[in-house]
């Protein structure tokens, strides 16, 4: 009797926690003490269970391979790691920031343009306003105000 096997593949958000120390640090070609000592430097923070085991994601396994790399291959020690993380998070928040700042300049150039053309419109309006009005002025020796002329009575 052949026995039938099934597959089952699962996608799980890259972020979430799933991955006990002892697998996490196979995957990470780490012993599970190295990992331990990563979070109390605050390279890697696992998520925890409710009762306190630690979890880790696949953000943080690709994260621990790339503490291996700048250790082994680049001959970093984790001091000089540290910075790199920070200023690789110094630089997200820029990159966020710059880009919320364009947004905002290209919302001002719309508002700009409309305001421009508005004005555009209202300046064109008062060249027609003032075509049409003639200016008035006296001559010498004329009032502005009209006099009252008062007439005699006959008697």
């Amino acid at each position: 009797m052949a026995t039938r096997r099934t597959r089952i593949t699962a996608r799980v958000e890259h972020d979430r926690g799933v991955f006990m120390i002892s697998v996490a640090a196979e995957l990470a070609e780490m012993h599970p003490q190295t990992l331990r000592m990563y979070e109390a430097r605050g390279l890697i923070e696992p998520k925890r269970s409710p009762k306190g085991t630690r979890l880790y994601s696949q953000a943080d396994v690709e994260r621990l391979r790339r503490i291996q790399e700048m250790t082994t291959e680049w001959g970093m020690n984790l001091a000089g790691v540290e910075r790199v993380f920070d200023l690789e998070s110094q630089l997200e928040r820029m990159q966020r920031k710059v880009e919320a700042l364009e947004r905002r300049s290209e919302q001002l150039q719309e508002e700009i343009q409309a305001r421009s053309a508005e004005i555009a419109r209202l300046e064109e309006v008062r060249r027609s306003v003032k075509a049409e009005i003639v200016r008035y002025e006296a001559a010498p020796g004329t009032a502005l105000i009209p006099i009252r002329r008062v007439r005699k009575r006959s008697q």
